[in-house]
């Protein structure tokens, strides 16, 4: 994260691209690294390349893409450019030449001819070209091609093909051919005479003066003409041995001098000789090399050093020996300066020697025996060094299990004890060389000696899973554990987890096993220099889980078709399925009766029955195996069964009571053991939520005892009966009323009367329908006195039930026809006393049972009435009012006839006064 300038990790090579190839493009590497990220550009030949502008370039990454390059056009010097904040840093040069090679003139030479004996040289005249070339001759015909040995010699340098003695094997045809291009000259000679010997004639040979470059590899050629065959060979002319890297090729007509380096300089020779006398070839191997940048902490200018000595004040800026001055050193001053030598050969622009001060190897490696290592080596460099590695004094050689990366760092696989030690890291560029030790130890593997296993267990159980290792004790070892690829934490999830065992144990102990437990347990053990795992699995048997997709199928007024999807059987097979309901009227859920009556755990339908006619239901479904009930499914939706006729019979059906044309009709309704059964409940019934009576009370505690469906309202103040509610003369009843809901407009469920006289047809009965939920009612205008026969049934928008049987009432005797007669009254001390004739009923008529007194104010309309039994009465008045006052017998027949109205005026005086009423008939 630290901000520096940019810094080259690898500049471009020059290269040499063939016309002929099928790349079709030129890639020129850059990278370079900086914070801020440094941005790249490139030169050719000087000059800015735009290469946003011209399709000819692109870039990938900081690598120059030339495409379709062009000989006449990209040939040149090519630098990278970089530049951020702190400035800008320009790449060695790079030169891009163009390789080419046209074909030979097509042409046939003259017959040569020549003595046997005599040497000769065949020219080969190359076609024109560019880069080196590979020479071949072929003898008649391809592909036969001219050995080379000490009487033939083929130049690499011209082509030519040397003979130092010719023999009568060599008649025939020649052909000058290059790997490049196809053969197109053709030369044969013939031989006329024979030669005599001579002393050898070098017709090959290098240059007096050779300019070789560090690190080529310099060849030299020398071969010679001559009869006897002559032999070469090589030395140097100042007395010292050739280098011993020197190689001798083709009977030493090439001697290859490879990295070539200052102390190989000097005067070489090549000798030819033969019976007829020797002759010498000399050439001086002068040493030349780029300019060698000097170490430079910080790098780098895209400005020349002698660009930079003019771009200041003079006199600020001084070069002295390689080391650039500044004096009174300014902000116009900062940036990146970079340090440029140039001679004939060449020029450089001076960048960082490897430096391993910041990133010295890892001071100790740790490693199990069998594993894989990788020692880091990253120095600080720029180009980017070349690396070699020794492990103690020794260099260390690559092979299958030793690797050196491209990044510097040392890969080792299979690790042995053998590869402890120490191990140093070399780093290498241009601009010098540095390296860094570090040590290897080898540590023997750790192992699990009891791993954990898989079990089946039920829910509830506790178990411990095993994980004991053998391991080093002079490493810290760590275990941990988790579950379906999730660390356990033993803190949070203490209740059910907890790890056990000691110093080589990691041992898991689940207590209180749910079925959420189940699952993949997996132990990692981890030291400085390995980390392995051992996993089981943990089969959790259970309850069955929730059945699914519970759904009615069908339904009738009193049964309704399921079917459900099996849920999960927790690894213990379902053996039976249990069907419960629920409705507005029911306390929570209960258990149905279904069709089949056991549904075994392959079943996944069944027919509920007993249902109740015109109710809203909802169902789920419980499963159970050898182990446990599961949890319940979610309830299906909601469906109300079909209406039907009521099925029970009102009970007790009794009359009375009332008026002589009248009769009071009272039955009970049963409850049990369908409580819906006598209503039939029909589509017109709105059901209401049930409630408890008052749990204190007679009749809620008998409820809560007999398990009847609680129900709504509070009525009368009669006792209700256990299982019935009965209907009273006083129309009250039971504080728990029967489940028969709440009528609607449009249709009721209610009890139908029927009444019919003794004389009369029964299908002519009288039909009284009553409201609600009554249990009784009043039948009107009937004869008196006669005998009638009643019976109850209910119905509902689906019809009639079954009646109940029929009872027999005889209505009441009239009441009294005659009125109360000889009313005398007399008033004193604010008291008015009444007295009149005893009323006689006559042998069809109700038996008198007493008398009511109705009396008002003269001015009033509202009258208040007083019963008696007796003949007389006493009434508490004030005199300052007149009153009107009437008597009347009454009896079970209901009241007899009125007297006539008795004026009593008002009194002025506290003395009283006394009076009359009409006289009555003469009592009998």
């Amino acid at each position: 994260n630290t901000l520096h300038g940019p810094v080259f990790l690898q500049e471009p090579d020059s290269l040499i691209f063939p016309l002929d190839s099928e790349e079709k493009k030129v890639k020129l590497s850059c990278e370079v690294k900086g914070n801020p990220r440094p941005t790249i550009g490139w030169r050719l030949n000087g000059s800015s390349i735009d290469v946003g502008m011209d399709f000819h370039y692109s870039l990938l990454g900081g690598a120059l893409l030339i495409h379709n390059p062009n000989k006449s056009q990209d040939a040149g010097t090519y630098q990278c450019v970089a530049t951020n904040p702190f400035g800008t840093i320009v790449s060695r040069e790079a030169k891009l030449q163009f390789a080419y090679l046209e074909n030979f003139k097509t042409r046939t030479r003259s017959t040569v001819s020549v003595r046997q004996g005599q040497g000769m040289v065949l020219l080969c005249g190359p076609p024109p070209h560019s880069g080196e070339l590979t020479y071949a001759w072929i003898f008649n015909e391809y592909p036969t091609f001219v050995h080379q040995d000490n009487r033939r010699f083929v130049s690499q340098e011209t082509g030519n093909l040397y003979i130092a003695k010719v023999e009568t094997s060599d008649v025939g045809n020649y052909t000058c051919f290059t790997a490049e291009t196809q053969p197109s000259l053709s030369i044969s000679f013939m031989f006329p005479g024979v030669m005599g010997e001579y002393e050898p004639k070098i017709e090959v040979q290098f240059p007096e003066t050779v300019p070789s470059a560090k690190g080529t590899t310099v060849k030299l050629e020398c071969f010679a003409l001559g009869n006897p065959v002559p032999t070469i060979s090589w030395r140097r002319a100042d007395g010292k041995q050739l280098p011993r890297k020197a190689r001798r090729h083709r009977s030493s007509g090439l001697l290859e001098i490879p990295n070539f380096q200052q102390e190989d300089a000097g005067l070489y020779e090549c000798v030819a000789e033969n019976v007829r006398g020797k002759n010498v070839a000399r050439g001086q191997l002068t040493f030349y090399g780029q300019p060698l940048g000097a170490r430079s902490e910080e790098a780098l200018l895209v400005f020349s050093l002698i660009w930079s000595l003019f771009c200041c004040p003079q006199g600020r800026v001084q070069l002295e020996q390689g080391s650039l001055t500044i004096a009174n050193v300014s902000l116009s001053d900062a940036g990146m300066y970079q340090c440029v030598a140039e001679n004939r050969h060449g020029v450089i622009f001076a960048t960082i020697g490897p430096d391993f001060s910041k990133t010295l190897l890892k001071k100790l490696t740790l490693v199990k025996v069998g594993g894989e290592v990788i020692i880091e080596c990253k120095p600080k460099a720029s180009p980017r060094p070349t690396y070699s590695w020794k492990k103690g004094k020794d260099i260390l050689r690559e092979n299958e299990r030793i690797t050196v990366l491209d990044d510097g760092s040392l890969r080792i696989v299979n690790v042995t004890k053998a590869d402890a030690g120490s191990y140093t890291c070399t780093a290498t560029n241009h601009f010098g060389t540095a390296s860094s030790t570090g040590s290897l130890v080898v540590k023997d593997p750790t192992r699990v000696m009891v791993s954990p296993f898989s079990m089946d267990v039920t829910v509830g159980e506790s178990i411990v899973l095993p994980c004991q290792v053998s391991h080093d004790h002079s490493l810290d070892i760590a275990f941990t554990w988790s579950f379906n690829g999730h660390l356990i934490d033993f803190d949070k999830d203490g209740d059910h987890f907890e790890k056990v065992g000691g110093d080589s144990a990691g041992d898991l102990m689940i207590r209180s096993i749910q079925l959420k437990h189940a699952g993949k347990y997996v132990c990692m053990v981890q030291t400085s220099v390995d980390k392995l795992s051992a996993a089981a699995d943990l089969i959790v048997r259970g309850p069955p889980g929730p059945p699914e997709a519970v759904t009615i199928e069908e339904v009738t007024d009193s049964t309704a078709q399921l079917s459900w999807r099996p849920g999960a059987d927790n690894h213990s097979p379902i053996t039976m399925y249990v069907v419960q309901a629920r409705t507005p009227f029911s306390v929570g859920w209960q258990a149905v009766s279904t069709v089949p009556e056991v549904i075994d755990g392959r079943t996944f339908t069944a027919t509920v029955v007993g249902l109740n006619p015109w109710v809203e239901y909802e169902f789920r479904v419980v499963a159970a195996n050898l182990i446990g009930i599961g949890e319940p499914s979610s309830p299906s939706e909601k469906r109300r069964t079909e209406e039907a006729l009521p099925e029970v019979t009102p009970a007790n059906v009794s009359g009375g009571g009332g008026s002589k044309s009248e009769l009071v009709i009272t039955w009970e309704v049963s409850l049990t053991p369908a409580p819906l059964s006598f209503l039939g409940i029909s589509k017109g019934w709105q059901q209401k939520k049930p409630r408890l009576c008052d749990k204190n009370s007679p009749a809620g505690q008998r409820e809560l005892k007999d398990g009847l469906p609680p129900a709504p309202g509070k009525w009368g103040g009669a006792a209700a009966v256990p299982g019935s509610t009965s209907g009273l003369v006083t129309g009250t009843r039971g504080c728990c009323q029967p489940l028969w809901g709440t009528a609607t407009a449009s249709a009721l469920l209610c009890p139908q009367v029927r009444c019919w006289r003794h004389d009369e047809k029964e299908e002519n009965a009288k039909r009284i329908r009553t409201v609600g939920n009554q249990t009784s009612t009043k039948v009107s205008n009937l004869r008196g006195n006669a005998l009638y026969h009643l019976a109850v049934r209910a119905y509902n928008t689906a019809g009639t039930g079954p009646s109940s049987a029929a009872v027999n009432v005889t209505t009441k005797k009239p009441p009294p026809s005659q009125p109360p007669g000889n009313i005398v009254w007399n008033s004193s001390d604010s008291k008015i006393i009444l007295n009149w004739d005893q009323v006689k009923a006559l042998d069809n008529e109700s038996e008198v049972r007493g008398y009511k007194v109705l009396y008002r104010w003269n001015r009033e309309s509202s009258t208040s009435v007083i019963e008696t039994n007796k003949t007389s009465v006493e009434l508490s008045l004030p005199f300052d009012e007149d009153y009107i006052i009437e008597i009347k017998p009454f009896s079970d027949g209901g009241d007899g006839s009125s007297s006539e109205q008795i004026r009593i005026p008002k009194i002025s005086s506290k003395d009283g006064g006394m009076g009359s009423g009409p006289q009555g008939p003469t009592s009998r």
